[in-house]
């Protein structure tokens, strides 16, 4: 499988003309898989041979700004180059517990309303990821209130027994997020591609075998 990694920007806190913030793209059979969206993501994505229309998954490690800004004119730009009639599947955002609120406050108070489908899932942190006066329930907007283009996201709890949060299983890759320390919670990410079974063209091996051994003969011969 042809994998490949993109990285868009490396800068902290904020963008500089020859550095963007926080921003990396995975690519993988035709799909991106956006990791961050620091502020001018799309616009290092126009400077590449990338496709925003291309992404189909988004992870945001935590949410201060240089990791995320990005993300609501990436989405927007994304729609406006959707066109009118979109068939295409969601796109799945990953990201800390606040990430769907911020999104749907976003897109509510700018009046834009995207024209593909997207999801939300949350990752709840642990009490040891900040401070106790800080952990408190998150505010999620009521499912009726949300937009008609956000798909119902799951909110997930951290595994105990493999102190991870398993986001991704399917039938070619494994996705988990795991606990960083930081000042806010904030998530690391592995991608681990699964096994395949190699493809084996029995009756060319057949063949094959034939030749060889009329091939072995015939020098046994000479």
């Amino acid at each position: 499988m042809s994998m490949d990694v993109t990285f868009l920007g490396t800068g902290a806190a904020y963008p500089s003309p020859t550095r963007g913030a926080s921003a990396l793209v995975l690519r993988c059979e035709g799909e991106c898989w956006l990791f961050d969206c620091g502020e001018g993501t799309q616009t290092q994505l126009m400077k590449s041979q990338l496709k925003a229309g291309r992404i189909t998954k988004i992870f945001i490690t935590h949410l201060h700004g240089d990791h995320f800004f990005g993300l609501p004119g990436l989405l927007c730009t994304i729609s406006l180059q959707s066109g009118s009639l979109v068939t295409k599947q969601p796109i799945e955002i990953y990201g800390p517990a606040g990430l769907r609120d911020f999104i749907w406050r976003t897109m509510e108070l700018s009046h834009t309303e995207l024209v593909f489908p997207y999801v939300v899932h949350e990752l709840v942190p642990t009490a040891d990821q900040c401070p106790a006066e800080e952990l408190k329930d998150f505010v999620h907007v009521n499912k009726v209130d949300s937009p008609a283009k956000e798909g119902q996201g799951r909110t997930i709890l951290l595994d105990s027994e493999e102190n991870s949060y398993l986001l991704v299983d399917d039938e070619q890759f494994v996705v988990k997020a795991f606990r960083l320390f930081h000042r806010i919670p904030s998530f690391g990410f592995s991608v681990v591609e699964k096994k395949r079974p190699g493809k084996l063209n029995a009756q060319k091996l057949k063949d094959l075998g034939k030749f060889f051994c009329f091939f072995c003969f015939f020098l046994s011969h000479q």
